[in-house]
């Protein structure tokens, strides 16, 4: 008789009634549902999130593109239209790879499962990207989180002696980084990429507010994959990240992405918007714009410390970042508590730069939270 132990089955009398605790994985059991704060009747501020609509003429031309798609049918798995629209819009390299995702959220799942070998590392940094440290533990990895400095730089010795350690299979590096909002020094980045025995990935969610990408450096490093997503130009309700690099790599991953994980309506209004992308840069230019006067302004706020930012939110520091929350939420405005997240968020708050009005109205509001 098979032993259910050995063969990975389940311990335990055959009339037992099943439990989560005796069915799921520990690495399940010990997560935490991702939360997401209720944000009606807010002035939202906790999601980076592009607050402007798209203009009449963009609208018209993705209802008239959904009004078009046939919805009885399975959309296309290859996402051909699309993909061409995107290489021509955000300038991907003619000889990389491109992987389509559900979000960056989903791209980042297929690498954490294509490499998730018994015993597999996944190295990053800490404080960032919380999906980072959450996907490598459900796809049974280990995750090693090598801290930034107090400056929120990376801490080049520390990092590498961790991967000369631990050997990752993969890294992720988020460039600006999240929650920090900093670009990481371009030259120590090169080296650590240059050093990994395994795959780097450079997630580039906020690229279209930094200035600066490591796409132009897909070449010169073979181990390298850079990932990005719409969703902070304004498309978040679409759910389309990409990820381009190497098609020897691409190949292998296209292999973990579900049959049609871009359904059709996403293929549709995304190729239209794209047709139009002197929109999404306009509003991008518009919010790095307001990204300069809000820090300018939050500096000018007796108690507040402001954290340099290339990306379309602002890190700051206050004191009682918890009661300052609060009273945030208790006037309207919603904001991202960064404090008890990692000791170097202590005090901190984090907040999308939005809107002139919205700005100013969280700007009021905080003013008023800081007296409280």
């Amino acid at each position: 008789m098979t032993d259910p132990v050995a063969s990975g089955g389940l311990d335990g009398p055959l009339s037992a009634a099943a439990s989560p605790a005796s069915v799921l994985r520990p690495e399940v059991l010990a997560q935490s549902a991702y939360h997401v704060a209720d944000a009606r009747g807010m002035v939202k501020l906790d999601a980076m999130e592009n607050p402007y609509p798209l203009p009449e003429v963009v609208r018209e031309a993705v209802a008239r593109r959904l009004a078009e798609v046939a919805v009885n049918r399975y959309p296309d798995a290859a996402c051909h239209e699309l993909k061409q629209r995107l290489r021509a819009a955000a300038g991907v390299p003619a000889d990389a790879g491109l992987l389509l995702g559900n979000g960056s959220d989903e791209i980042i799942q297929m690498l954490a499962l294509a490499v998730a070998r018994p015993g597999a590392v996944i190295l990053g940094v800490e404080p960032s990207f919380v999906m980072f440290r959450l996907l490598a533990g459900l796809a049974g990895a280990r995750w090693v989180g090598v801290p930034l400095r107090a400056d929120f730089s990376l801490d080049e010795t520390a990092l590498q002696e961790a991967i000369e350690r631990h050997r990752p299979a993969l890294a992720l590096l988020a460039y600006p980084n999240n929650p920090t909002g900093n670009l990481f020094d371009r030259a120590v980045l090169e080296r650590v990429i240059a050093r990994l025995p395994g795959l780097a990935v450079v997630d580039e969610a906020y690229q279209a507010f930094a200035g600066d990408s490591f796409a132009d450096a897909l070449a010169r490093f073979p181990n390298l994959l850079v990932m990005r997503t719409l969703s902070k130009l304004g498309l978040a309700g679409l759910r389309l990240g990409y990820l381009m690099g190497s098609p020897a790599w691409i190949g292998e991953l296209e292999k973990l992405r579900l049959p049609y994980n871009i359904n059709a309506l996403t293929q549709a209004a995304a190729t239209a918007i794209l047709e139009h992308p002197e929109v999404l840069e306009g509003q991008a230019a518009a919010l790095r714009a307001a990204r300069g006067e809000l820090a300018a302004a939050l500096e000018r706020l007796p108690g507040v410390t402001v954290f340099p930012s290339a990306a379309n939110f602002l890190l700051l520091r206050v004191k009682s970042a918890p009661r300052v929350f609060d009273a945030l939420k208790a006037r309207g405005v919603l904001v991202k508590l960064a404090d008890g997240s990692h000791p170097l968020m202590e005090g901190c708050l984090r907040v999308t730069v939005s809107t002139p009005e919205e700005n100013r109205l969280f700007l009021q509001a905080l003013d008023e939270s800081l007296l409280s």
